[in-house]
């Protein structure tokens, strides 16, 4: 089972240490960088909303160009993607640190470039996380992503401490200067990383339609659109303590931007505490109930929060809050990797975050609103209790169990040989299946078929039909289309192990002499055109 994988298993494998050290110290320099710009936003700014929008700014872009990101994570060599996303960081935090330190900063400027850092994740983060897949076996898979989460916590745990006084002794120019140089370890091991590039089969997918295929494979997929309602949720509720803390940091008694890094760092010290007992919680309870105990502890944190004015209470709900924040959120991250195959776990995992860091940009606007016209208080109680919503919604809608399906590629698809010289362009293709099902096997044989029509569909197919011949009862026919020869053969190829169980099952109550007959047929118009062009027809097993 997943779940009883060591913790520090995934560090046996070189290439996951290596860029995991050079992650944790560019997190490390990027929380430093979120201190500087939090708390040079409460000096430049005179309203708690825009304070707020500093979250939001990095959260937004996340939001809409996550999908974007994946796409290109999985349509392109990972590796490069990754260096590309770094080197554009690390210009654009050179630039904040210069405007910062000539006195050229104000708060849209600043958010500007906020955005832009956030711009450079939405890239990074879908690369990064398709390949830890590829760097670790499926059942060390839970224990990396759990040691994603702890080396980003370590950053926070000690990390917006030292941020707190980089920026007091030095000002936020110098916090965005370390930022700058610690892009530049991870720089240097994705250089050296020469990872096993696959042999390409077919053309690559335009952006487009790769996007439009991981939105139609996520849309197909129950267990992913669960988990990313869920996640959605959360991130708009839990932001609110992270989009308001400097503000709170400031109320506290010896409020400033030490205190300010001092919580950030007893949250993230809560979060390491979370992941590493992640595992052993999983291992007792289910998914659901892990799910809510962050909700539930992420609630008590937020109205601690908004109530206190102890800087060492407010630390303490910190590091609830912390814990549930990495229970939550690897689980969520977790449950969507082992939910999709690797040709589009990128996206997958692109449109997850586009769902929480939506969430959380809408939080960060929302909440710091509230906070505006109403109050700090009540802007921590209202989004605690929708925290508490949360939770209970997981009665009605509980979050799945993780995926033990095998998604690993069939590899059972052989390309028909064909009478008829098609280009790879050539199309619509047109695909029809013949079965007989007896009277006793045809409610089973339905209900197989219904998951058949979603499988055919989130992989690329279109206008699925079953049709039952009037003349022969027992006659089914499963028809589809794709629009090209191409596309019909990457439809093919996306077929899993666990995709070719339904498969299995549906020819098991096919009752003829001979297995299911498939005919396919290319789409011609009837102008004078291609009226000399006898459209054909080849004949195959499935």
């Amino acid at each position: 089972m997943t779940e009883r994988a060591s913790p520090l298993a995934p560090f046996a494998h070189p290439t996951f240490r290596s860029i995991w050290l050079a992650n944790l110290a560019s997190s490390f320099g990027g929380l430093i960088q979120s201190v500087g710009a939090a708390w040079l936003m409460t000096s430049i700014a005179s309203s708690v909303d825009m304070v707020a929008l500093v979250q939001a700014s990095i959260s937004l872009p996340i939001m809409l160009f996550s999908l974007v990101g994946g796409a290109i994570a999985d349509s392109f060599n990972r590796r490069r993607v990754m260096l590309a996303a770094q080197c554009f960081m690390v210009a654009v935090s050179a630039a904040l640190m210069v405007l910062t330190y000539l006195g050229m900063m104000s708060p849209w400027v600043l958010l500007a470039f906020t955005f832009l850092l956030g711009c450079g994740t939405a890239i990074n983060n879908p690369s990064w996380q398709a390949s830890v897949g590829d760097l670790v076996p499926r059942d060390h898979l839970p224990s990396a992503v759990a040691l994603n989460s702890i080396g980003f916590n370590l950053s926070r745990s000690v990390g917006p401490a030292v941020g707190g006084i980089v920026v007091a002794a030095a000002g936020a120019a110098a916090a965005f200067a370390i930022n700058t140089l610690s892009y530049l370890a991870l720089i240097v091991v994705l250089f050296r990383w020469k990872p096993g590039n696959a042999v390409a089969l077919l053309p690559r997918e335009s952006m487009g339609a790769a996007m439009l295929s991981g939105i139609r494979y996520v849309a197909m997929s129950p267990n992913i659109y669960q988990v990313m309602l869920r996640s959605l949720i959360f991130g708009f509720t839990a932001i609110a303590v992270m989009a308001l803390l400097p503000v709170v940091s400031a109320t506290l008694l010896g409020g400033g931007p030490l205190t300010y890094g001092l919580m950030l760092g007893a949250f993230g010290l809560g979060a390491v505490g979370g992941a590493l007992l992640g595992n052993r919680l999983h291992q007792r309870f289910s998914s659901e109930a892990v799910v809510r105990m962050a909700f539930i502890g992420f609630a008590v944190c937020a109205a601690v929060t908004g109530i206190s004015t102890s800087p060492f209470l407010t630390g303490a709900a910190l590091l609830i809050g912390g814990a549930g924040w990495v229970l939550a959120l690897s689980l969520f991250n977790v449950s969507v990797q082992l939910a999709s195959p690797r040709w589009v776990v990128g996206r997958a995992l692109s449109l997850y975050q586009t769902a929480t860091f939506g969430g959380m940009a809408l939080g960060s606007w929302l909440w710091g609103v509230v906070a505006e016209l109403y109050g700090l208080q009540l802007a921590m109680g209202g989004a605690g209790l929708l925290m508490l919503v949360g939770a209970a919604l997981g009665l009605f809608l509980p979050l799945p169990q993780r995926s033990t399906l095998d998604l690993d590629p069939l590899n059972r698809w052989k390309e028909p040989a064909l009478e008829l010289d098609l280009e790879a362009r050539s199309g619509p293709i047109v695909i029809q299946i013949a079965y007989i099902i007896k009277p006793q096997h045809l409610a089973e044989f339905l209900r197989v078929m219904a998951d058949r029509k979603r499988i055919r569909r989130r992989d690329g197919a279109r206008h699925w039909t079953l049709l039952r011949d009037l003349g022969h009862p027992d006659v089914w026919v499963e028809r589809y289309q794709t629009p090209t020869w191409t596309e019909y053969v990457r439809h093919n190829l996306r077929m899993t192990k666990a995709d070719a169980e339904v498969g299995d099952h549906v020819r098991a109550l096919h009752e003829g002499p001979d297995a299911p007959v498939v005919t396919r047929f290319v789409e011609r118009p009837t102008d004078w055109l291609t009226a000399i062009a006898e459209p054909r027809s080849t004949i195959d097993p499935p």
